[in-house]
């Protein structure tokens, strides 16, 4: 099994060492085996979950919401609870990206108007 330092988790999963401290420290990520001198030794594991919290977090999912996802992620009963939160999520991001989309369409008015404008 291939095994990641901190800084190498921290540079494949694009989170700052800090940032992989919190997670773990506020149980959005579970406990990080440790090696016989106890320093951090990632796994694929962690960063395929880490990767999943960088998507939930670069589309607006809440830290008390991904702290939520962890929780549940660290037990097996809890598919039904987690799907719950994600479709939720997958709403919200629905939302804003129609949100998003009517600006953009919007901005592209106004371009059109200044180019026609200008003659």
């Amino acid at each position: 099994m291939t095994t990641y330092t901190p800084a190498e988790a921290a540079a494949r999963s694009g989170f700052s060492i800090d940032t992989l401290r919190y997670y773990e420290r506020e149980g959005i990520l579970p406990a990080v085996p440790r090696t016989a001198g106890g320093h951090r030794a990632y796994t694929d594991a962690e960063l395929g979950l880490l990767e999943f919290l960088k998507c939930l977090r670069e589309t607006g999912m809440p830290v008390q919401r991904l702290r939520r996802y962890g929780q549940l992620c660290q037990r097996e009963d809890t598919i039904p609870e987690r799907i719950a939160l994600l479709e939720e999520h997958a709403e919200t991001v629905e939302r804003r990206l129609a949100e998003v989309l009517a600006q953009q369409a919007r901005l592209t008015e106004k371009l059109d108007w200044y180019r026609a404008q200008r003659g």
